[in-house]
């Protein structure tokens, strides 16, 4: 745990390249902080005060250094930190992820509406339970004040699996880490797990009666929104 004594203080950040001025002073608290894994950030709340932003704004640096596994941000408890990293890692790996976000939105495109229009031709009885079983799930950790993150995944994995395509799936497979890159980042967005849960019924709904165009429809509409996503500058 953290020892007692003075860490650096944290300054206002100004608009330009705001995104990483957060991460950055963040990182910089930690370091002379003497954080190490398993220990507490300061409370949002706090921290936004600090830095001189609104606590949405904090909240995006928070969600991309979760993002990069620095830390995990626990319903109840706030953000723990996983590791400490260097500063100039973190900033690369960031600008690294704001690049290939385009590309993996163009991969998640071409995969999983094909796969939904499957999942709608194809589905079996115990696809469709399993498609159902990861909505409650999600609607749990939403109303649990989580962001549904878990949930998202079993969605998508339950749509996967009822498409019946071993291919695809593997193709899914191998880009599961960077999805999960951009499902973390869009449900901490305000509002965001609520609108994803509602388009992951739309889309369970046009499985449900088989309708493979509307179901192809239902999950192309669906990552347009997920794609959309306030990266701070």
């Amino acid at each position: 745990m953290a020892q007692d004594f003075t860490p650096q203080p944290l300054t206002r950040v100004s608009k330009p390249r705001l995104y990483e001025q957060l991460v950055e002073q963040i990182l910089g608290y930690i370091q002379s902080a003497r954080l190490g894994p398993g220990d507490l950030l300061p409370a949002e709340r706090d921290l936004a005060e600090r830095l001189g932003v609104s606590r949405a704004t904090l909240a995006q640096a928070l969600v991309a250094l979760e993002v990069l596994g620095v830390i995990d941000v626990q319903h109840g408890t706030g953000a723990v930190l996983v590791y400490r990293p260097s500063i100039a890692t973190v900033i690369r790996e960031l600008r690294a992820h704001r690049t290939r976000l385009p590309e993996i939105v163009e991969a998640r495109s071409t995969l999983e509406v094909k796969l939904a229009g499957l999942a709608a031709a194809r589905r079996t009885d115990e696809d469709m339970l399993a498609i159902d079983a990861s909505l409650d799930a999600m609607a749990a950790e939403i109303a649990g004040g989580d962001k549904g993150a878990h949930g998202d995944e079993l969605f998508h994995q339950a749509v996967t699996r009822a498409a019946h395509s071993s291919v695809l799936a593997q193709l899914m497979m191998f880009i599961a880490e960077m999805i999960l890159e951009t499902r973390l980042e869009s449900l901490g967005q305000p509002g965001r797990p609520e609108q994803s849960l509602a388009s992951h019924r739309a889309i369970a709904d046009a499985i449900r009666v088989q309708d493979a165009q509307a179901a192809q429809d239902a999950m192309q509409s669906h990552i347009d929104l997920v794609s959309d996503v306030a990266l701070l500058k």
